[in-house]
């Protein structure tokens, strides 16, 4: 049996018994205990590794609400508003005009001499009232498909070629997430699942980019490193064997660098289909691979104007969102997931459909009262303190969408729910006060992995503009350092096995060139990243060019 015992400048363990330790011993990618060396040596015959010995190590960071997507995306041509990094640590330059996003598109157009064109991580809002047609995508071709994924994923615009060759192209479609302009054709503008899926084999995509496209897999495994992240969800997959084949030969490999969650999104099946596949599952889970769980979708996003809000809806008068499942499938799908013992979690967006997960769950509960449960609600952005009391009477944890505050507080404030509601929005310190176990996300690709920045936004709450927005919802360092590694483990009930350094856990940790403790808060998103180490094995993060 080989022991490795690790130096390190500082090991910050998230183990309230032992906060602190200079060393950690690592045995079959477990750890032995964290403390002195000579506390350690105890252990047996060992190697000590110095490597990090001017580093500080934490618990490896844990993503509980991410896509794979993030990965695979990179294939297309990036559309967002900010600068963003590749997963070799490449920077592109955001698009901060329509015009330049045009021109981006143009660009990959000419590089690209036939087939469909796909952009991704757009979104109009940043331009104001300007929306966005298929006159503006014909510009960029009008003989081949053009698409642009909005950041939110929730949305899709399309080219005029698009809609003629998906049979939309005409006058008499009545469809909610199909808006139709002056003329009464559609506008290109294709919202929620139903509306989009109608396009997504015309613009060159499949469900197997969701989570089982191998350069996706690859690639998002980059950008965990670069982040710190050693365990990470896929909380939107649809798991069909050839991808769960793909997830599992990938995941085996010997240097792949991160344990991966994906939830099975309750899609294109009844709930007892979902809470049956989700059993069968679990079974085949791995080390690097687990399974088991069911993903919900209730509604949009908020700044897609897709969300459910209730009174007084949305700020600037745009109607209410969409409906993405039905309240009774919701309610049969808690019921059913109850008496199997299947974990659900549920993406929430505006307060309405935060209101209709407490109530499915309330009923569900009467039906199959469950103990430790932990469903989860997903983003939950504008629960007010009397649905978080709910929260907690129902047993429930939540996953704040804290990047928020920063890629569109400003427009939360100005535009989607105005000013009072934004600043609630979030609300780590109401969950935390409510006693709801909470963890914070970075929803990638809506935004980019990085756990410590989203640390940072809910330490800080600024907005773009630089606007603190919510400044009673702010908490401090240390419970946001808790939020993305022991409370999103728990969110996933995995704390029994990471989110921590101690002893007989897996020997996953979060290399760090700075200490996030140490630096002024305000600083918490310029920490360095070296790398990971994940079930015992070193990764160092790619270096930026």
């Amino acid at each position: 049996m080989h022991t490795t015992i690790y130096s390190a400048r500082k090991i910050i363990t998230m183990n309230a018994s032992r906060p602190t330790a200079t060393h950690v011993a690592v045995r079959e990618g477990r750890i032995l205990g964290a403390g002195s060396i000579d506390e350690l040596k105890g252990w047996g015959p060992h190697e000590l590794d110095d490597r990090f010995a001017d580093k500080v190590l934490m618990p490896g960071l844990v993503e509980a609400h991410a896509h794979l997507m993030a990965g695979g995306l990179w294939r297309y041509t990036y559309c967002g508003y900010f600068d963003l990094r590749d997963p070799d640590g490449r920077n592109w330059p955001g698009g901060r005009t329509l015009e330049a996003v045009i021109g981006q598109l143009s660009g990959a157009s000419a590089r690209q001499a036939d087939g469909p064109l796909l952009g991704w991580g757009f979104d109009p809002i940043y331009f104001g009232d300007q929306r966005v047609s298929r006159h503006d995508l014909d510009r960029v071709s009008a003989a081949r498909a053009v698409g642009v994924l909005h950041a939110s994923g929730h949305i899709l615009n399309v080219n005029s070629f698009v809609l003629e060759k998906a049979g939309l192209l005409r006058t008499g479609v009545e469809h909610p997430g199909m808006p139709l302009g002056a003329d009464g054709l559609p506008t290109g503008e294709l919202k929620g699942p139903d509306a989009m899926t109608a396009a997504f084999a015309i613009v060159g995509l499949d469900r197997s980019f969701l989570s089982g496209d191998e350069f996706g897999v690859r690639a998002f495994a980059k950008l965990a490193v670069r982040a710190g992240v050693t365990t990470s969800t896929d909380l939107a997959a649809t798991l069909l064997e050839p991808e769960l084949d793909s997830l599992l030969s990938i995941t085996a490999e010997d240097d792949y660098p991160l344990r991966l969650v994906p939830l099975l999104r309750l899609i294109g099946m009844t709930p007892a289909q979902a809470v049956e596949r989700s059993v069968a599952l679990s079974s085949r889970s791995t080390e690097r691979l687990r399974l088991g769980r069911i993903k919900v979708v209730a509604d949009g996003s908020i700044q897609g104007f897709s969300a459910r809000m209730r009174w007084p809806g949305y700020f600037n008068g745009a109607p209410n969102g969409l409906w993405y499942t039905a309240p009774e499938t919701i309610r049969d799908c808690y019921t059913l997931a109850l008496q199997s013992g299947v974990q659900v979690h549920t993406h929430t967006n505006g307060d309405e459909a935060t209101e209709l997960a407490l109530d499915c769950l309330a009923a569900a509960l009467k039906a199959a009262p469950t103990r430790d449960h932990r469903f989860n609600l997903q983003h939950c952005q504008l629960a007010d303190a009397a649905q978080f009391r709910r929260m907690k009477a129902l047993d429930m944890c939540v996953n704040l969408f804290a990047n928020h505050h920063f890629y569109w507080g400003d427009q939360h404030y100005s535009t989607t729910v105005g000013p009072e509601r934004a600043e609630r929005m979030n609300a780590c310190a109401t969950a935390q006060r409510s006693g709801v176990p909470f963890a914070i996300h970075s929803d990638a690709p809506v935004t980019p992995l990085g756990p410590l920045f989203t640390a940072w936004c809910a330490v800080n709450r600024l907005t773009a503009s630089g606007r603190v927005l919510g400044a009673h919802e702010r908490i401090s360092v240390a419970d946001a350092l808790q939020a993305i590694t022991l409370g999103a483990a728990y969110t996933l009930k995995l704390d029994h096995e990471i989110g921590s350094i101690e002893s007989g856990k897996r020997a996953d940790f979060c290399v760090l060139d700075d200490d996030p403790t140490a630096v002024p808060p305000e600083q918490l998103k310029d920490v360095r990243v070296w790398g990971t180490v994940q079930g015992g094995r070193v990764f160092q993060a790619p270096q930026p060019v």
